[in-house]
């Protein structure tokens, strides 16, 4: 008597994962009017401890000086957390505020924007 043949177990079909979206890029450009080593280490130290990846610096030069007069920091950020991450609110500031009056960096002068021009104009004859 002949057997009748197996049945195969079925193999389940391969899924295909589907492709997730593109996470977006999102940015944050940091300006700084004082450009030196301090304020550059403790922008880029700052942001990229909060989760931003330090992206590029851009310099905006005088010329009439080879020091730059601004400075712009580019971090980036993956995904949609980024852009509902709250902007610095005012008990951030006051929080930075405090930190600052408490470190020994010496104090800020503020300067108008006349006396500001001045302080530039000067800079700008040491070329």
């Amino acid at each position: 008597m002949p057997k009748a043949p197996k049945a195969k177990a079925a193999k389940p079909k391969p899924t295909l994962a589907k492709p997730s979206a593109p996470k977006a890029l999102h940015y944050k450009v940091i300006e700084l009017s004082a450009v030196d080593e301090v304020s550059l280490e403790r922008t880029v130290n700052e942001w990229v401890g909060e989760g931003w990846a330090f992206d590029g610096v851009q310099f905006a030069m005088r010329e009439s000086s080879k020091r730059p007069a601004m400075a712009f920091v580019f971090f980036t950020c993956e995904g949609v957390g980024a852009v509902d991450q709250p902007s610095r609110g005012p008990q951030e500031a006051q929080k930075k505020l405090r930190q600052l009056a408490t470190t020994d960096a010496p104090p800020m002068r503020v300067v108008n924007a006349y006396e500001r021009l001045v302080q530039l104009a000067e800079d700008g004859d040491d070329v």
